[in-house]
């Protein structure tokens, strides 16, 4: 790409960050506008070089930068050497191939690609785009791909509001057919292309693992089980009874074939967890370990202070049915809601059931999921180890 061409667009601000985001209201409309997703020079206030990113005039993140390097372009290259920096981290570095064949290959901003996730499962990749940037350049991105993974196949996709919000048509393949992963000895079923994104979340391998340790003998209630991860790693570690709680049919059946794989006998419950928590816990219904995993509740900021209220309630009701000393997980996906915020919800949660939470662990998402310093957006995964007096 000839850098001397590029479009430039001008900041009404000097560059004092190196946050790869800068919002509309920070930039200059530029004439003509450039497409969405266009390659473009970033000057700052008096003109002078700060950047090199992705432009998009419809998106709240005007522009996302890709280097602060001028004798950088942005071209087949960049991204073939960014996506290499990223395999070799989960390949080499943290060698993950020994444990797993699914794991995420690139974390957007965490690998400096903003507006890009890819995950593996075994012999399919799942392409996610966040960015209208990262939409156009998809077949350069699938070219670098394929000469890591030359004989995977590729499903690739954008949600909707995000589609609609970054101004892209993201056209979706016919999916593939559903394939077989193994982790830490485990199997599970992964279906791309279906309802929640796979059927299986990789970001919780470290803790499904460490969870597995506390679960000999006991009597395990995974909530918001989904497609049965935490469940199944609970019987792995030679639990007595588990139960697996979730609202959603679909995935109650997707939970129950990986059961299978794994030869285990488990109980799902397709249920709201609210009365059917009110209803344990009348019932006298006590559990060793207790799992609270729930979907994301918002991506929007306006919505944080409601999210918290739910989560309250869904812990202060798990505790409920809990055994004095035993064992709570309880997690949160959304990005919104700080660490801080997570743990003070939890403090009062566990004031209002009237428990003493003792928390031995404050868990993230795995180290294929890795998050830069200047960047603490991408840190968005809380998991949180307690016992419960």
């Amino acid at each position: 790409m000839n850098e001397s061409v590029l479009p430039v667009v001008r900041l009404k601000i000097e560059r004092r960050s190196n946050h790869p985001w800068i919002f509309q209201k920070m930039v200059e409309k530029p004439e003509p506008k450039p497409r969405p997703g266009s390659v473009v020079d970033i000057v700052d206030r008096s003109g002078e070089w700060v950047g090199r990113g992705f432009y998009n005039g419809h998106s709240r993140i005007a522009l996302r930068v890709l280097t602060e390097r001028e004798d950088v372009a942005v071209d087949a290259g960049f991204f073939a050497e960014r996506i290499a920096r990223a395999i070799e981290l989960r390949q080499r570095v943290l060698g993950l191939d020994a444990h797993t064949n699914a794991m995420r290959l690139v974390h957007s901003e965490g690998d400096d690609l903003s507006g890009l996730v890819v995950d593996r499962f075994n012999d399919t990749l799942v392409i996610e785009y966040f960015s209208a940037g990262m939409w156009r350049q998809r077949d350069v991105i699938r070219r670098a791909l394929a000469q890591h993974f030359p004989q995977a196949s590729m499903y690739w996709f954008a949600e909707e509001h995000v589609a609609k919000q970054e101004s892209f048509d993201c056209s979706v393949p016919a999916p593939p057919p559903a394939t077989e992963i193994i982790e830490h000895g485990l199997r599970f079923r992964v279906a791309p292309g279906l309802k929640h994104k796979t059927g299986f979340f990789a970001d919780q391998r470290d803790n499904r693992q460490w969870l597995r340790g506390f679960c000999a003998g006991q009597r395990v209630l995974d909530l918001c089980c989904n497609s049965g991860g935490f469940a199944i790693y609970a019987k792995a570690g030679g639990a007595d009874e588990v139960v697996g709680v979730d609202l959603d049919e679909e995935v109650l059946e997707i939970a129950k074939a990986n059961a299978r794989l794994n030869q285990q006998r488990l109980r799902f419950v397709q249920a709201d967890l609210f009365p059917w928590l009110r209803d344990a816990a009348v019932n006298g219904e006590r559990f060793d370990v207790v799992v609270l995993d729930p979907a994301k509740m918002t991506r929007d900021r306006e919505q944080v202070i409601p999210a918290l209220k739910k989560y309250l309630d869904m812990n202060k009701l798990a505790m409920s049915v809990v055994k004095p000393g035993g064992l709570f997980l309880t997690c949160s996906c959304t990005g919104l809601v700080s660490e801080e915020q997570f743990l003070d919800m939890l403090r009062r949660a566990a004031f209002y059931a009237g428990r003493t939470v003792q928390v031995i662990k404050v868990a993230g998402a795995g180290a294929d999921h890795p998050f830069l310093a200047h960047v603490p957006e991408s840190r968005y995964l809380k998991a949180v180890f307690c016992r419960v007096y």
